[in-house]
């Protein structure tokens, strides 16, 4: 009897609403910020809807219906993590008038004097969950942790979805330290928001760059890595290019996101 492959036949799969990190990108529109969809076990997760994430939504092919979301996550409260967040809350329950999903993000996104959730939208959900370093969140057909905090000047937390066929996560905005490598070992699928091509001495950077990602993708070892949140120096030199490099570098599969890319998870792992 064939052995049953992971994802096979689940339906599972990620979808990229947008692929722009970084503010002349997002700004200009260079590419879309819509956020990613995750369809995980029979439920739909929007992760980050920056600016134009409803658009986006709506104008995929086939669209994405956010009647059909369970819920949504951030990252972090940046605007181009967070901007459609509300309208999002909108769409999901119809104005508020279907009492549903839910809403998991890091404790500033809430706090005044400038929560990114709106106050009113809030009575929409049917949960709210503060994020946290080590928190575990438990589904019917998932766990998601959120291992450790990131290091950027808000609160930021990394994503891991645990499946029963397979782990994906998502490394968000961060500066690189090699802690990062242990708390996502186990990954399956692994996401990286790398917005910059080059080194750069700053205070001011708390981005992957694309020679971190190459280390962090050698220590942690998934099937297959995606990288996505492009800045513009990492869009000049031609993301596909830079993922095919590493992949015959590292003999790791790697993808270089697009905005429209459709991920089915028996596809990577």
């Amino acid at each position: 009897m064939e052995k049953e492959r992971p994802g096979k036949d689940k339906g599972d799969y990620l979808k990229f609403l947008g692929t722009a990190g970084a503010r002349h990108v997002v700004t200009r529109q260079l590419r879309a910020s819509g956020g990613i969809w995750f369809s995980l076990d029979g439920e739909e997760i929007l992760v980050d809807p920056g600016p134009g994430a409803l658009v986006r939504c709506l104008s995929s092919r086939p669209k994405q219906d956010p009647n059909h979301l369970n819920g949504i996550v951030l990252t972090h409260r940046h605007i181009d993590h967070s901007n459609d967040v509300n309208i999002m809350i909108e769409a999901m329950t119809s104005g508020g008038r279907n009492r549903r999903g839910f809403l998991y993000a890091p404790r500033d996104a809430f706090l005044p004097p400038d929560p990114v959730v709106q106050v009113y939208v809030r009575d929409f959900l049917d949960e709210i969950v503060c994020l946290g370093e080590g928190k575990i969140i438990q589904h019917p057909g998932f766990k998601l942790e959120t291992p450790v905090r990131h290091r950027h000047p808000v609160e930021t937390y990394g994503l891991k979805f645990l499946l029963p066929h397979g782990n994906i996560s998502l490394i968000a905005d961060t500066a690189f330290f090699p802690e990062l490598i242990e708390h996502y070992s186990g990954t399956d699928i692994l996401i990286l928001n790398v917005v910059i091509f080059q080194d750069v001495v700053s205070d001011r950077i708390y981005h992957l760059n694309y020679r971190q990602a190459g280390e962090l993708i050698k220590g942690i070892k998934p099937r297959t890595a995606i990288m996505t949140h492009f800045g513009m120096s990492m869009l000049q030199q031609k993301p596909y290019l830079l993922a095919r490099n590493l992949e015959e570098k590292l003999g790791i599969r790697v993808i270089a996101a697009y905005d429209g890319l459709k991920l089915p998870f028996a596809d990577l792992l």
